[in-house]
């Protein structure tokens, strides 16, 4: 499934290429976020002591409120956030495989190629490693450097465009979660949303789920990869 504007070509201006991590460079259907999940969850049962049900319903609400959960957790009660992320990002990355046709699509992308996420650089590292895709990418921009302010927060792409020099107009972003769209589509940026194949993929709330309809979705694929490869075969002209 692929949604595009009338003028693709409009892809032949952009110099500057934003990934988000978790569930857009690698599967939706891969279990490296629930992973994640349990980690958080076991986070805050150890420093809540609460039941499953109730921790699960906390979680969810610091999730939708403040774009993460550590946000949430950093606002409310002060935890210590890097402790937090090391928690939450000690998992077992050997499930997936590496991916050399991705590696090689985003390789071929003209101009700078970066990686946007919530998460930390230690996390998106060791997973863009895993891939196999690590170096394909300048830098990674991660909630430190957003000073802990999480997508979809416009604080936080304010700092990503002023500290690593992007230029909105001339940049794209794919993304999983359509929300994390709307003010890179604002500040002018080319939208990508990155949906599971035939809705296999992680859980959602509802308030989550994205049809590609939206009017900050510019494009809307379930093949990353041959989302990718398609642009290089875009006229420049």
């Amino acid at each position: 499934m692929t949604k595009l504007s009338p003028d693709k070509s409009r892809f032949a201006e952009i110099d500057t290429w934003v990934f988000d991590l978790d569930n857009t460079l690698y599967p939706q259907t891969a279990d490296l976020w629930p992973k994640i999940d349990a980690r958080i969850t076991l986070f805050m049962m150890r420093l809540f002591g609460l039941d499953a049900i109730s921790l699960r319903a906390l979680q969810k609400h610091y999730y939708r409120q403040y774009g993460t959960t550590l946000r949430g957790l950093m606002t409310e009660h002060g935890i210590d956030a890097e402790a937090y992320l090391a928690y939450v990002h000690d998992i077992d990355r050997s499930s997936l495989a590496h991916n050399h046709s991705l590696a090689e699509a985003i390789a071929a992308l003209p101009g700078r190629k970066l990686i946007l996420t919530n998460g930390s650089r230690h996390h998106a590292i060791e997973t863009a490693k895993q891939l196999g895709i690590d170096h394909v990418f300048e830098d990674i921009f991660d909630i430190i450097a957003a000073d802990f302010i999480a997508k979809p927060d416009e604080g936080a792409y304010a700092r990503f465009f002023e500290r690593l020099k992007i230029e909105p107009k001339r940049a794209a972003i794919f993304e999983d979660i359509d929300r994390n769209l709307i003010v890179p589509h604002a500040r002018g940026m080319t939208t990508v949303l990155v949906l599971p194949p035939h809705d296999e993929g992680p859980e959602r709330e509802t308030w989550e789920i994205a049809t590609g309809d939206e009017p900050h979705v510019d494009f809307v694929t379930d093949d990353l990869v041959g989302f990718l490869e398609g642009l290089a075969a875009t006229p420049s002209s």
